[in-house]
């Protein structure tokens, strides 16, 4: 890897645990003068390797503590039903992850509500109600030990 590439990488790296780092911190952690590294973030920034910046939210401090991935097969393989399917998903607040995925089922979400009481009514009251559906399948988070979603 190029050292240019290193650099790049670092920047990245560094980005994506502080998000909101100063540009003169961020320059000296990387070794480059701040406006050589701000003409750096620049531009990763106008050819979209960074999409944006975000906050990480606490789930357990807005009272979120239960968390699940949930395996979602759909009864019907067609785009409608997907399209269907997508729309649905995108007003359900407790969904904070949809992924369209390969092999038995269709779907992956990450699912985080208070707790199990919750997450029964979202597994009735909202997927359960969907049409498209045809298989769900619970996998509750005990823990995180590595998670770098920003």
């Amino acid at each position: 890897m190029s050292t240019q590439n290193q650099i790049t990488e670092r920047i990245l790296q560094t980005l994506l645990r502080e998000g909101r780092i100063s540009n003169l911190d961020l320059a000296a952690r990387v070794g480059l003068s701040p406006s050589a590294c701000l003409r750096r973030v620049q531009e990763l920034e106008r050819s979209g390797v960074i999409a944006g910046y975000r906050a990480r939210l606490n789930p357990d401090a807005r009272g979120l503590g239960f968390a699940a991935y949930v395996a979602v097969g759909l009864s019907q393989h067609t785009k409608a039903a997907q399209e269907a399917f997508e729309r649905a998903i995108a007003h359900a607040r407790e969904v904070r992850e949809c992924h369209n995925v390969t092999g038995a089922i269709e779907y992956l979400l990450r699912v985080e509500v208070a707790d199990l009481a919750a997450y029964k009514h979202f597994h009735t009251e909202v997927l359960g109600t969907l049409p498209q559906v045809t298989s769900i399948s619970s996998y509750v988070v005990m823990g995180s030990p590595k998670d770098e979603r920003a």
